[in-house]
């Protein structure tokens, strides 16, 4: 391993450690903002969805400790690995993650949807901790109650706005990336995590939608020939972040299984490849469904 590895390598272990500290559960992550450790149970058939319970590291979010000894541990046998995942939703902080992305390409202002949403629903984004991501984007860290489980969301809330609760993660400030480095916006990096208002809260745990068939027997797959479309219509530039947002709204209202091929097949017809549209889902299923193994 180059020099400069090594040297990435040990920060990114430094700045893990000093959020154990914190009493922040931590992982791995690689360049790729991906868990660094391959699972145990990696080409398995049939495929085992394991949160851990084998005792053996490579199970992503759900290897996220803060105790220091077993975090070394898990850089040691990850040694290429630049950055560090925080796990959201676990005590004592239960942290939920607001990500905020900037897409001016396409119009989409997430700062301003978000201060929007605080004027419509009488509530003040609070002054917390603030996380600058490479693309220009921010990370704000809110504390959630005990025993309310905010679920992940890909632009639920408005489009650039994305959560991370229960299940997901974060990435920690002084990770690098292939993109660059995430780091704590200034004049934050003093503050505590700051609880989420009680009205934003209500609108990151909406009640769940019963899951039954539609009306004249109708079947997932015909439910979700909206979001195909909507696949379909994509412009250059835009075929990734449709394909994800899509495949995010099928996890979450329960079809994204039998829908997976159909978005697949609109994602290939607009240009993308099969490799990247499974990915591209793959990742949405991840990210709505915090049962999966990352």
């Amino acid at each position: 391993m180059a020099t400069t590895d090594r040297q990435t390598a040990t920060l990114a272990l430094a700045h893990a450690l000093s959020a154990a500290e914190r009493g922040l559960p931590v992982f791995p992550l690689s360049a790729t903002k991906l868990p660094a450790l391959r699972s145990p149970h990696h080409g398995e058939d049939p495929p085992v969805h394991c949160r851990g319970a084998c005792g053996l590291p490579g199970h992503g979010v759900h290897d996220a400790t803060t105790d220091p000894a077993t975090v070394r541990a898990l850089f040691a046998a990850a040694p290429r690995a630049t950055g560090y995942g925080i796990a959201c939703g676990r005590e004592p902080h239960r942290l939920i993650g607001i990500d905020l992305d900037i897409d001016t390409a396409h119009g989409n202002d997430s700062v301003a949807a978000l201060q929007h949403l605080a004027l419509q629903h009488l509530f003040t984004i609070p002054a917390t901790v603030t996380v600058l991501t490479p693309s220009g984007g921010r990370h704000l860290w809110l504390t959630g109650p005990s025993g309310v489980p905010v679920p992940n969301s890909a632009g639920r809330l408005a489009p650039g706005i994305d959560v991370r609760g229960a299940g997901g993660y974060l990435v920690g400030p002084g990770s690098v990336t292939t993109h660059g480095r995430y780091r704590l916006a200034p004049g934050t990096a003093h503050l505590a995590p700051a609880p989420c208002p009680r009205a934003l809260l209500r609108l990151l745990t909406p009640p769940p939608r019963p899951r039954h068939a539609a009306a004249g027997g109708t079947s997932p797959a015909r439910q979700g020939q909206g979001l195909v479309q909507f696949v379909r219509a994509a412009h250059e530039g835009q075929r990734n972040t449709r394909l994800f947002w899509a495949a995010c709204r099928a996890y979450e209202h329960g079809f994204g299984e039998a829908l997976a091929d159909a978005l697949t097949d609109a994602a290939i017809g607009m240009g993308l490849t099969e490799q990247e549209a499974r990915a591209a889902i793959a990742s949405a299923a991840r990210l709505t469904d915090p049962r999966r193994t990352p």
